[in-house]
């Protein structure tokens, strides 16, 4: 008998690799994603791509982790533990790219969440030029879905005239699905477009007051913890929405900027925040 079994195993519990970078203030990057993935019912674990200084204004300075180093804590998790799904985050530099399209380049049965972090929420910027190549080159062809947000989606994709013209091209690069974010788009109501389903479904939300430390981070781990719990990539992504959506409602001013969302919004014990299908405020989905 395996040393680890008992006369009652527990279930299996799903895992995702989140690769990301670290976020002293705990809004944003590896925090959040443990924080969304754990809220997914699913198990975390970690491939520290680089250390930041940031707060919930901005970010100052980051350094970039060995790209060897990041590999080998990929690879030490996907050679132990049964990986349901990974989320990619923040890569500083086109080595990083590279050493991850590596790890991913073994696993290739797994599905990947990639979110292009290029600049923070504070707008400092997390990425060059070079970096946002090296994404579209060596990571869109492995992802199964890419979640920019309107200034990335134009980045990404600098010729488009307009969301649907960019939501197409991206999606010719490679990826399954691509979700086009629009929470730093004006307006009174938040569009988030996903292409790869024909037609595009429409997610409509009431926009919140206030900016958000962290909700890229957060829609795309718990899309990939519902991946990894055996959703399908669509409905991962509405319940995921839903999921996001709540956690800005109830999000903090914990420090002197942007608001931090409350990923662990259903531990409330006062009964006022559980999670519900229709939470306050829910999107309209086309």
């Amino acid at each position: 008998m395996d040393s680890r079994q008992t006369l009652n195993d527990p279930p299996d519990v799903p895992v995702v690799l989140a690769i990301a970078g670290h976020d002293p203030s705990g809004g944003a990057g590896i925090h959040a994603d443990i924080e969304a993935i754990v809220s997914q019912g699913v198990h975390p674990a970690t491939a520290i791509t680089a250390l930041t200084v940031q707060d919930t204004v901005d970010v100052r300075r980051f350094v970039a982790s060995d790209p060897q180093l990041v590999m080998d804590q990929a690879l030490a998790v996907l050679e132990d533990m049964p990986v349901g799904a990974i989320k990619i985050g923040m890569l500083g530099n086109v080595a990083l790219v590279e050493a991850v399209a590596t790890v991913l380049a073994r696993y290739p049965e797994i599905p990947v969440v990639l979110d292009p972090v290029l600049v923070a929420g504070g707008g400092g910027p997390l990425a060059d030029a070079a970096v946002a190549a090296a994404i579209v080159e060596h990571l869109f062809p492995r992802a199964t879905i890419v979640t920019p947000n309107a200034h990335e989606g134009r980045v990404l994709a600098p010729e488009a005239r307009d969301l649907q013209e960019r939501g197409a091209m991206l999606s010719a690069l490679g990826a399954e699905y691509v979700l086009l974010k629009g929470g730093d788009e004006p307006g009174e109501k938040v569009e988030n477009w996903l292409f790869g389903v024909e037609p595009p479904r429409r997610f409509v939300y009431e926009r919140l007051a206030g900016k958000f430390h962290g909700s890229g981070c957060t829609l795309s781990s718990a899309i990939a913890g519902l991946i990894a719990q055996g959703s399908d990539p669509v409905n991962a992504v509405h319940e995921a929405l839903e999921y996001t959506h709540q956690t800005l409602m109830y999000a903090a001013a914990i420090g002197r900027g942007q608001l931090v969302p409350h990923r662990l919004f259903w531990a409330d014990d006062d009964g006022v925040t559980e999670m519900s299908d229709e939470p306050p405020g829910s999107s309209r989905v086309h």
